[in-house]
């Protein structure tokens, strides 16, 4: 498992046998990637296949539309309509590669999908963590007769082998990228935030930049509140009101040492004087007595 005090970016994306995709492969710099086209060119089309899907391997068709529409699926996206594509099965990939800062390292994730017309759609996930990249060393399909043929899932797991995992469920693919990528401590941590990138990237945002708006977005996406929360902040609270009362306690206390203190020391100061002054008169007499011996003696003599 990766160091988690190191950062990773996205570096590439990539499509295989996807959209009107045959394949392609998408550069990022410093993590970032911009793409410029008309409406209608497929610029949505393409960043919501990769986000989140690629992310937690939820193909939903919700999920697939930053609108919410649940008019297209996963399926659609490979098959294409069947009055514009005779198409009736078809296998694809998705990928992110993602590089380590600093280091050179490379990790990549993605899925495979198998999509057969009027069948439920098949997909299985995967990293590459042996530092592979596809498109340099490592392929996602064979070449037979000049064509690129995807590879099967059982094909993949035999060419990643010991260098990565692959994974058929998307709870599991979730966690493999939590495990590469991400490090969240809990599933629930990471899942919070796949809920975030969702909201935030709602078209609301390119609508309204008022900070309403935001705040608002930025609400629903915070995970509720469970009853363990809620008893350790009200803990916390009590704590805080207990704490309180024994500062105020301790600062009574203190006012009253002091008030005892002034006292006392205006005490001391008085009984001081009055020793002064017995030793002062004392002195007096010595120095009297001193005198009167001293004349004594002159007389005896």
């Amino acid at each position: 498992m990766p160091d988690k005090s190191i950062k990773w970016k996205m570096r590439r994306a990539g499509l295989l046998n996807f959209w009107y995709y045959d394949y392609e492969v998408f550069d990022f710099s410093d993590g970032k990637l911009l793409l410029r086209g008309s409406n209608g060119s497929g610029k949505s089309v393409t960043m919501q296949s990769f986000l989140p899907v690629l992310l937690d391997g939820k193909k939903a068709p919700d999920r697939l539309d930053p609108f919410g529409s649940k008019a297209r699926r996963m399926e659609d996206y490979l098959l294409g309509e069947k009055e514009v594509v005779d198409r009736d099965e078809r296998t694809g990939y998705l990928f992110i590669e993602y590089e380590r800062e600093d280091t050179g390292q490379y990790v990549t994730t993605g899925i495979g999908l198998q999509a057969k017309r009027h069948k439920p759609l098949k997909s299985w996930g995967f990293a590459i963590t042996d530092n592979r990249r596809i498109g340099q060393d490592f392929e996602l399909f064979n070449e037979e007769k000049g064509e690129r043929v995807p590879l099967s899932r059982v094909q993949l797991e035999n060419r990643i082998s010991d260098g990565g995992e692959v994974v058929q469920t998307n709870k599991e693919y979730m966690a493999l990228v939590n495990k590469y990528v991400f490090g969240f401590e809990t599933m629930e941590a990471y899942e919070d935030l796949i809920k975030l990138l969702i909201q935030l990237r709602s078209p609301k945002l390119s609508k309204d930049f008022r900070p309403t708006v935001i705040y608002e977005i930025l609400e629903a996406a915070l995970p509720p509140l469970t009853d363990d929360d809620l008893r350790h902040l009200s803990d916390t609270i009590e704590h805080m009101d207990e704490t309180r009362q024994h500062i105020e306690q301790v600062e009574r206390h203190i006012e009253a040492l002091g008030k005892m203190n002034a006292v006392y020391s205006r005490y001391n100061e008085f009984r001081l004087g009055q020793h002064a002054m017995k030793w002062q008169e004392a002195g007096d007499r010595v120095k009297a007595y001193k005198k009167m011996l001293q004349n004594m003696q002159e007389e005896a003599t």
